[in-house]
Formats: structure tokens, sequence, C-alpha cells
């Protein structure tokens, strides 16, 4: 495995091993250039890493267009305090098929693959591969790091991880969807909220109040009526007992827009168990328009009408 050298400044702790698509994303943020980059086996492990004072930011999964939100990511921020979104990052998902030195595509009888991954690449593989049996993996990086010793003639892996194992790449994205992106969090304790840049996002998670008919629509409508779109809301049990849920939703704008301030104060007037996970640039950089007469320029327009009504003029 490569080495790479960084004065330690600054921890960014990741999703490893190193060889992951997790890295890539953490390649991409400007400030973890020259520090420290940790890799943890998990994501509780990597958000604690933070918690703890082990690293200032940990780098994590949360949706892949192909498999949808990450369980492990989404329930860590509904359960653990104190927690801060400062940005996110789009990562392609491609997949090569490697090998070791000397081995050639005619050679390969077994692949090692996570079986995510394996489900991406199935095709490629039955048509080229057409006899070959599939032996688990626990990670992408890992059926690559493990060829020596799993048994495997090639493994399904990331196309940086040559940068880190002496493998050789057989064959170049080899996955049926060539559009396929997984979403990353940067991730710290909170603190000071990024500045408003005019494309930004922003998350929360929220527990329906009451369970009657209506009042999913209720918590949509805070939204709604401010013009405020959604860019993704998602489910998870809250694990208690079944038929309890928490919904996890990301809004186009940001907190210092108003209206996606006054929808926040909505959202916690009708749930108070309401977790504000931050508002960031968004990676797509596409602008935050909120539809409607919902800019802040109608809005204090709005409230100075209000103020000279309630001072008698």
């Amino acid at each position: 495995m490569k080495s790479q050298a960084r004065n330690s400044t600054t921890v960014f702790a990741y999703l490893g091993p190193a060889g992951t698509f997790t890295e890539l994303a953490l390649a991409q943020i400007p400030e973890a250039a020259g520090q420290t980059w940790l890799p943890l086996s998990s994501v509780d492990e990597a958000l604690a890493a933070v918690l703890k004072g082990r690293a200032k930011f940990a780098v994590v999964p949360v949706e892949s267009s192909v498999e949808g939100g990450v369980g492990a990511t989404l329930d860590a921020l509904a359960t653990l305090q104190n927690l801060r979104i400062y940005g996110e990052y789009l990562v392609p998902v491609n997949f090569n098929l490697v090998a070791r030195t000397g081995v050639k595509l005619a050679d390969v009888k077994t692949v090692a693959a996570h079986p995510v991954a394996y489900g991406q690449v199935r095709a490629w593989l039955q048509t080229n591969l057409k006899n070959h049996k599939h032996l688990m993996a626990t990670s992408n990086a890992a059926a690559a790091a493990d060829l020596e010793t799993s048994g495997a003639d090639a493994a399904v892996s990331t196309p940086n991880i040559t940068d880190h194992y002496g493998v050789k790449i057989l064959a170049k994205n080899i996955a049926t969807n060539k559009n396929a992106q997984t979403r990353f969090l940067l991730v710290g304790k909170a603190g000071q909220i990024p500045k408003r840049t005019g494309s930004d996002k922003t998350s929360v998670i929220i527990e329906l109040p009451t369970d009657r008919p209506g009042t999913l629509l209720e918590l949509l409508e805070q939204f709604a009526v401010r013009g405020v779109n959604l860019s993704r809301i998602e489910s998870r049990p809250i694990g208690d007992r079944l038929g309890r849920y928490r919904f996890n939703i990301d809004a186009n704008g940001h907190i210092d827009d108003q209206a996606v301030s006054e929808a926040l104060l909505g959202l916690h007037r009708f749930s108070p168990s309401l977790t504000f996970l931050g508002s960031y640039p968004r990676a797509d950089k596409e602008k935050s328009v909120h539809q409607g007469n919902n800019t802040n320029e109608v809005f204090e327009t709005a409230e100075k009408w209000l103020k000279r009504l309630r001072s008698g003029k």
C-alpha cells in the first residue's frame, strides 16, 4: 500500500479503508489537502472521532443514486448530538476490474467484490467472464487489498485503488449505470454555520408529533406555502416500536433565507423534536430559488409594512 505523507494540523476522519469512494470525496475538499486523513471502519467510528476530539471533521456517505439513503449515516445523525453538516460532495461511482501483476483477463475464474458493487457490474462480468465465481468482500478496497490471500483472481474496486495497492487494471468503468453518483457529507461539531452562497441546502430530521391522518401533509406544508423545494425526504424507523418513523429532509436554501427560516420556525412549532443538521453549499451549485413571493426582499417589504402598522403610521 502506498502511504500518504501529510503534515498533521487538522485531522479528517473518513469511512475507510484507504482507496474507497469516501477517500475520493475527501480529496475534493480544499481544506483537507496536506492534512491528516484518518481511515476508520464505520460511519459511527468516524463521527465518534469528531465528538471525542480525535478529528475535526468526518467525511461519510449519505446517499447513493442507485441504492438510496445510507442508513448507518442517517441513523447516526439522528441519534448523535452536537453534530453539524458543513458541506456536501458528489463522487461518480465507477468500478474497475483489477488483478495482481501477471494475471490476464483470460485467467480470471474468481472475482472478489462487495455485494453492492457486484450487483452494479454483474452484467459486464456475465458477458466477459461467463463462468466466473463471485467471492464476497467486505468493501471495495478490501476486495483489491486481499487479492494475495483471498484466493480471487481479480477484484472489482474503485478507480483510485491503484494509488494504494500493487494491482493493475484489467478493465475500466464496468458498471452498468454510467451516471451513478454517491453523495458525501462533511460533518463536524456544531458551530458557526457556513455563510449563505445563494446555492445552498438545509438538512433537518423531524418526527411527527401525533399519529393521525394528515400529519405528514401538515409537515410538508411548512415548506410548500413558503415556496421551498425539497431535494430529498426519506423515512427511517425510530426503532422503539413498529409504525414510528423520523423523516430526513433536504431543503433547497439557507437558514438565512427568510423562506427557509420561517419554514424552520413552523416545523419547530409543529414538532419540537426537530434536529437542525446544517445549512451548507450545494455540491451541484444550482441556485436556491424559492417559488412565489418568497424572496428575502419580499419578506423584508412585508416586515416593514407590519412595523409601520404597529407604530400607528
